[in-house]
């Protein structure tokens, strides 16, 4: 994909926010071209520990600034920072960014357990700047109109969750299999994407109890793992009465390179998001009513750079701390109660 730089700002309108980006490998660079894409903000500075690496992404945005850290970053005056670096970076370098004065998009998780994302939640109220992060899976096409139609009761009471992602694959940056460093494995590299959308569909309801077994190489882990998880399974049950199950991996054989979905069934219906022909890319949403099927959302449909291009849009609007942010610290609760912490 490419993009070509944004503009200057239009004689007589307002400044566009000047924003920088921290970590530039494929993620970083995929929502740099989102953000440049919209023409909503200015891309100012570059930092990445990789002179490779931030090279490539000044190809984006040839005008920016590469500077070497995110002091350095800072020291630019942005408005706001993209930041996408492992994951136990995330909480601190985010309470840094707000507490100079600029907003955050930041890649998930926030933190590695719900303290450290309600530090950085605190600090966004503190400074009254916009704080996001990068939970792509909300703004597919599918999961908009599922959203929508659970929100005005067409499926009536959901009493049913089912998820699933199962990556083919694991992560290949040794950070991810170190728990200090990941704060866990597939849970927290993708079971957050899960969880998130189970909340965010139904209104964020009250978690009463989790239950949850997690597997290393096929093995059970201990009460002090020093391995992190590659498989897990869980039942979150809520105050509305619904059961949410989700289950998740790395390197599952599961005969292609992905299986995603995420389904709810109601009362009166059923709806469920789901990957084609294993891609992590494509998705099909569709509506059932007994044994029929309606389709809601199909491919093509490029909603991978979503968050990022509408936190970009929203910084621009002047839009500063908003309460939704408290949301964050939910799901990382979530996460924790799933690891037994």
């Amino acid at each position: 994909m490419s993009a070509s730089p944004a503009s200057p700002a239009r004689p007589g309108s307002s400044p566009r926010p000047r924003i920088g980006f921290l970590g530039v490998g494929w993620i970083g660079r995929h929502r740099m071209e989102a953000i440049a894409a919209t023409g909503a903000a200015e891309i100012v500075a570059i930092a990445d520990p990789s002179p490779e690496t931030a090279a490539e992404a000044g190809k984006l945005a040839p005008a920016a600034k590469r500077v070497g850290t995110l002091e350095s970053l800072l020291a630019e005056g942005l408005d706001g920072i993209v930041i996408a670096t492992p994951s136990a970076l995330h909480a601190e370098q985010s309470i840094l960014a707000l507490a100079a004065g600029a907003a955050v998009f930041c890649q998930k998780p926030l933190g590695r357990n719900a303290a450290e994302a309600r530090a950085v939640v605190d600090a966004a109220r503190a400074a009254d700047r916009l704080l996001a992060v990068d939970l792509s899976y909300r703004f597919t096409d599918g999961m908009r109109r599922i959203r929508e139609i659970v929100a005005a009761g067409g499926l009536g009471r959901i009493y049913a969750v089912d998820l699933v992602f199962h990556n083919a694959y694991g992560p290949d940056k040794p950070w991810f299999y170190d728990r200090a460093q990941s704060g866990g494995g597939c849970v927290m590299d993708l079971g957050v994407h899960l969880v998130d959308l189970a909340l965010w569909t139904l209104g964020f309801p009250e978690i009463r109890d989790v239950s949850a077994r997690l597997f290393a190489g096929g093995e059970p882990l201990g009460a002090s793992p020093d391995r992190v998880e590659d498989y897990a399974v869980a039942t979150l049950g809520l105050d509305t009465g619904t059961a949410v199950q989700l289950a998740c991996s790395w390197r599952l054989q599961a005969g292609q390179d992905a299986v995603i979905s995420a389904a709810f069934y109601g009362t009166e219906g059923g709806a469920a998001l789901r990957n084609v022909n294993g891609s992590f890319y494509d998705f099909t949403a569709e509506r059932f009513r007994g044994t029929a099927r309606e389709t809601l959302a199909a491919p093509p449909d490029a909603w991978g750079g979503r968050a990022a291009a509408d936190w970009a849009r929203r910084l621009a609007a002047g839009e500063r701390y908003d309460s939704e942010a408290e949301r964050l610290v939910e799901v990382a609760g979530a996460l924790d109660r799933i690891y037994g912490r």
